[in-house]
């Protein structure tokens, strides 16, 4: 079983510079960012959704802990304050080596309880087409696809 706990400012520094380093790599991957400028973008980007760190209002960051082992995390928050009804799940994630024993599912219906406790009724999230294991995991918990982005290389 595994539990989700407000993250700490330590867990908050070691999660944001893995995740800047991560999405400039999926950006770059996906064709959305060119290599020598993803970094910067992931950081502007980051600082843009997070400028008061883990406190910052409307965001609630958990690490995922299976016994007290951490094994992973994830970012859920309200759209705005005009739409507190509504959540944007930003970063989702199963440290590699816990990946594949069950802790995703039970994060995301972890994070669904504590989404209906802020007041949520609607949950969205994106994930990057390439990112095959991910979608598996949210179609087979009930999330639907409401877009699509297609690109061609030529």
């Amino acid at each position: 079983m595994i539990t989700l706990k407000p993250m700490n400012k330590e867990e908050f520094q070691l999660y944001s510079s893995n995740a800047i380093a991560n999405y400039a790599k999926n950006k770059v991957i996906s064709g959305n960012w060119r290599e020598e400028e993803a970094i910067h973008l992931s950081k502007k980007e980051f600082s843009k959704l997070l400028p008061q760190d883990e406190k910052t209002a409307l965001n609630y960051l958990y690490s995922i802990f299976q016994d007290q082992q951490l094994v992973g995390m994830i970012w859920i928050a309200q759209t705005s304050p005009a739409k507190s009804d509504e959540g944007f799940i930003f970063d989702f994630k199963i440290y590699e080596p816990h990946q594949g024993q069950g802790y995703g599912k039970q994060a995301m219906k972890e994070i669904e309880m504590i989404a209906k406790e802020l007041g949520m009724n609607k949950i969205g999230l994106h994930v990057f087409g390439h990112n095959k294991i991910a979608r598996e995991l949210y179609e087979k918990l009930g999330y639907e696809i409401t877009n699509i982005n297609m690109m061609k290389t030529l």
